[in-house]
């Protein structure tokens, strides 16, 4: 072997080795996915972000060809679930589905968090706008708005409210409703919406301001009255907006969106939110989002995060402005 050739052959190696490095991530983001993908809910079975992840996961699913399996963290106003998610890898095969509680409130609410909103997470798309409805138990003798904000007049504290948390928009909604009517609620938090729904059904709590997509089987059963909702719905035509119900500014509402860690391959994101985008114009999909009443919002990745940016600084002043503290 010649002196020219040894010397040829580390530089071949090293050419090879760079090549390598190269190429196989991008070409492991071509591929994508190429085994299972966790989809982090950050909210009890059985809410409205549970039955958007759920419905989003298996249409992946049957998209893609890979299992996208949900994956519960309940807690916190979310903030559980979004921890866990700022800590995964930035693969792409760990995402979130999460209502903007833990995204957009959460950061103007607490001093200290166990992740950054704007810098732990990239944003894949803004997924769904959920219609919001206050509604009260049945047996409460509360059947519209204004005999609810009457009640919160004259017996302040005494009608009780329910959430998944603090930072969350039917806690928000109820204080947006306070600081517009001059009544006043007590608050009563939970570690998920189904708790908090079986409390409701009992008559332990008189009312809350949940989405839609979840609360509308106790509606059509009877076992609650909706008394006013924040976009008026086929699915509701009796139940009025709260502009016509006689309150006005009622801009607190829920989306159901899709992030990812910090950090995430731009060319999966550009993937998964171009598919997540098609998948809800498809007829399926798109039939039952209208049932559930679950609006769609087509967008990319860039225009969910300047939307979020301006979300976030809206609940900042909004929470600075009424004091509202997270414990």
């Amino acid at each position: 072997m010649t002196s020219r050739q040894t010397l040829f052959q580390p530089v071949m190696a090293l050419a090879v080795l760079a090549f390598m490095t190269i190429f196989v991530p991008a070409n492991a983001q071509d591929n994508w996915p190429s085994k299972p993908v966790k989809v982090i809910v950050p909210s009890s079975p059985g809410g409205g972000t549970d039955i958007f992840g759920r419905l989003l996961a298996q249409a992946l699913t049957d998209e893609l060809r890979q299992p996208f399996v949900v994956d519960n963290r309940a807690g916190a106003s979310g903030n559980i679930g979004a921890a866990a998610t700022a800590k995964s890898a930035p693969d792409g095969y760990t995402f979130m589905v999460t209502a903007n509680a833990s995204i957009a409130i959460s950061p103007g609410l607490y001093s200290s968090l166990p992740f950054d909103a704007e810098r732990d997470f990239t944003p894949i798309a803004q997924g769904v706008f959920a219609p919001m409805v206050i509604v009260a138990h049945a047996g409460s003798g509360i059947r519209t708005l204004a005999q609810l904000i009457e009640r919160g007049k004259q017996k302040p504290g005494e009608s009780f409210y329910g959430s998944a948390g603090v930072a969350t928009p039917p806690f928000m909604g109820v204080k947006m409703l306070e600081s517009l009517s001059g009544a006043k609620f007590e608050h009563v938090p939970y570690k998920g919406v189904a708790p908090a729904y079986q409390d409701l059904l009992s008559g332990r709590l008189q009312f809350m301001y949940p989405d839609l997509a979840s609360i509308q089987p106790f509606i059509r059963s009877g076992q609650v009255v909706a008394l006013a909702i924040n976009r008026e719905t086929d699915l509701l035509p009796n139940v009025p907006s709260f502009e016509k119900a006689g309150v006005n500014g009622m801009t607190a509402r829920t989306t159901f969106s899709i992030v990812g860690p910090a950090g995430t391959p731009p060319q999966i994101a550009a993937k998964l939110s171009a598919t997540i985008n098609t998948i809800m114009k498809s007829p399926a999909i798109a039939t039952r989002l209208r049932e559930l009443a679950l609006i769609p919002i087509f967008d990319t990745p860039a225009e969910f995060a300047s939307s979020l940016k301006r979300e976030r600084d809206y609940w900042a002043v909004f929470i600075n402005r009424n004091g509202i503290k997270a414990d």
